[in-house]
């Protein structure tokens, strides 16, 4: 574990930081978290696989830095990745579901023409 005040490494287990003396252990031990922030993984997973490419990985990005940062103690930081990780997740699941209507109303066209 590294000091976030100095940058010196430290055993992970550590407490304090042998070369500043900062407190190392700010996660949820110490901190109360406001509440629980979900990180929207599996979501973003999802809409990745089934939806929108990338848009999907966008949201996996924002969503894979949530638990990082609740570690580090960034609890703003985890719940601004949070949110991002949701609209991103949103936006591909949106996109997803317009581009395949389209390509379903494109394909009836097409199969319309070609009867005719």
């Amino acid at each position: 574990m590294y000091c976030r005040k100095c940058g010196a490494q430290n055993d992970d287990n550590a407490n304090k930081c042998l070369q500043c003396g900062e407190a190392l252990q700010t996660t949820a031990k110490n901190v109360e978290l406001p509440q629980k922030i979900p990180n929207y993984l599996a979501q973003s997973i999802l809409v990745t696989i089934f939806c929108c490419l990338p848009f999907g990985i966008a949201a996996i990005v924002f969503a894979a830095q949530v638990n990082s940062k609740i570690q580090a103690g960034d609890i703003q930081g985890a719940m601004a990745s949070s949110r991002m990780a949701k609209i991103w997740s949103w936006w591909a699941f949106g996109v997803g579901i317009v581009f395949q209507i389209a390509y379903g109303a494109f394909t009836l066209f097409i199969e319309t023409a070609r009867t005719l």
